[in-house]
């Protein structure tokens, strides 16, 4: 509990809060005690031995080169943002635990750098994977239902789950709602201006568009958000 008191680092958000006290041997059979840290992340049974009898019994080291290997670079560079242990719990490896609910696995998705685990997805982060790259990407919904898709995914993995074309569709529609119901939450109660821009053009085979955008500063950058794109109907 003494020692416990001073690990205060964020690298300490990716594990359990209480690590196990072991003896292991070692050199003429010595026994040698050491803390033993079980990663955070929910499906990982990794561990991370410290030695208590050397000089770098409180390294985080190989702790960082796991937590990197397993939530990825990104997650633990904004963890090193937050500073202390229980902020970047509260705002990091909490929130990246899977709750099972697909809005909450796809609202999980950052932003630079795309990194890569190596821990094979959930059911519910296939699904938010595929339904975000479907939407960002404008695949058609079948492509989950190609032989050649199947192939590429399943190579290796057999058993990989693969949601239907009936899945994505409803998915992608599911998480559209709750999108426009959180811009519409947030806009009003947006606490400043907001700029409204309409804009009017005819496609190639004639057909008129109306577009909207909203237009506001938030966190100190400039942001511009698509409302609606609608046909104008004609007038006689």
């Amino acid at each position: 509990e003494r020692m416990k008191r001073k690990w205060k680092g964020y690298i300490y958000t990716f594990y359990h809060p209480d690590p196990e006290i072991e003896y292991v041997a070692g050199k003429g059979g010595v026994p040698r005690r050491v803390h033993t840290f079980r990663c955070f992340n929910k499906g990982c049974k990794q561990t991370v031995r410290r030695y208590l009898d050397t000089g770098d019994r409180v390294s985080t080291g190989n702790m960082t080169r796991h937590a990197q290997r397993c939530w990825g670079e990104d997650a633990v560079k904004v963890a090193a943002s937050y500073g202390t242990v229980e902020r970047a719990l509260e705002k990091v490896a909490k929130p990246m635990k899977i709750s099972g609910k697909l809005t909450t696995a796809f609202a999980q998705q950052g932003k630079g750098k795309i990194t890569y685990s190596t821990r094979q997805h959930t059911r519910t982060e296939t699904k938010a994977e595929i339904a975000k790259w479907m939407a960002q990407s404008f695949r058609p919904f079948a492509l989950v239902e190609d032989d050649g898709f199947k192939t590429l995914m399943r190579t290796g993995r057999p058993d990989y789950y693969i949601p239907s074309q009936s899945t994505v569709s409803r998915d992608i529609k599911r998480i559209f709602v709750r999108t426009c119901s959180r811009v519409a939450r947030f806009l009003q109660e947006y606490d400043g201006d907001l700029s409204f821009v309409t804009d009017m053009w005819t496609s190639p085979n004639h057909i008129p568009y109306m577009g909207t955008t909203v237009t506001f500063e938030h966190e100190g950058q400039l942001v511009s958000l698509v409302l609606d794109v609608v046909q104008v109907a004609k007038v006689k």
